[in-house]
């Protein structure tokens, strides 16, 4: 049983998800409506979820996306939040989320990015995600693929380790990578995440 974390400063909210993912199958093992109170129990618990809402009262739910990620990369971190913002979006893919459910969408889709979360967490998964990549890629035209290996390229991660995260072939990989190379007009990995960083596509 997958044992998650909900991070959200209202109680309703909370306690709803809380019965909607018990009878799912999933052990909601503790919650927090701060930022200090997230950062505490995930470092006591050790869950291997967290939905977490991007409006906490002592600050971002960005802070704690970052802080969790570097912290773990086996971790399913889920944004649960009312934004429909592209920006807000691309923003949570780049901190290092595995995916972004607006708090308007029906339960099964939260419990499809959490199932998600738990099997790819270094990927990403959003309803409008080709729309924001096209928004925010600045012509480039990446696909929402060749966007998840991009965005897993500044952590060092070999093909071999990139092709598991997504699932899918080393031989996929490269392809992507080539794809990425040319649509970026660079030779290699480092220069793709440097040109990727001027452009604001990656951290």
């Amino acid at each position: 049983m997958k044992r998650v974390v909900i991070i959200d400063d209202h109680a309703i909210v909370r306690e709803g998800l809380k019965r909607a993912l018990h009878e799912a199958g999933y052990d909601v093992v503790s919650e927090a409506a701060t930022q200090a109170q997230a950062r505490l129990v995930i470092a006591q618990v050790n869950p291997d979820v967290i939905v977490v809402d991007l409006n906490l009262p002592d600050g971002s739910g960005f802070d704690i996306i970052t802080w969790a990620r570097k912290l773990s990369t086996t971790l399913g971190i889920v944004v649960l939040t009312l934004s429909h913002d592209d920006g807000h979006l691309i923003a949570a893919m780049q901190a290092g989320a595995s995916a972004f459910v607006s708090k308007s969408a029906p339960m099964v889709e939260l419990l499809a990015a959490i199932e998600f979360s738990t099997k790819s967490p270094l990927s990403f998964s959003a309803k409008g995600l080709s729309r924001a990549i096209k928004t925010n890629n600045d012509g480039f035209h990446l696909t929402p693929r060749e966007f998840d290996v991009l965005a897993l390229l500044p952590t060092g991660a070999t093909t071999e380790m990139i092709a598991l995260s997504l699932f899918v072939s080393q031989s996929t990989i490269k392809t992507h990578l080539a794809s990425i190379f040319r649509k970026l007009e660079v030779a290699n990995r480092t220069a793709a995440v440097n040109k990727a960083r001027m452009n604001n596509l990656v951290l």
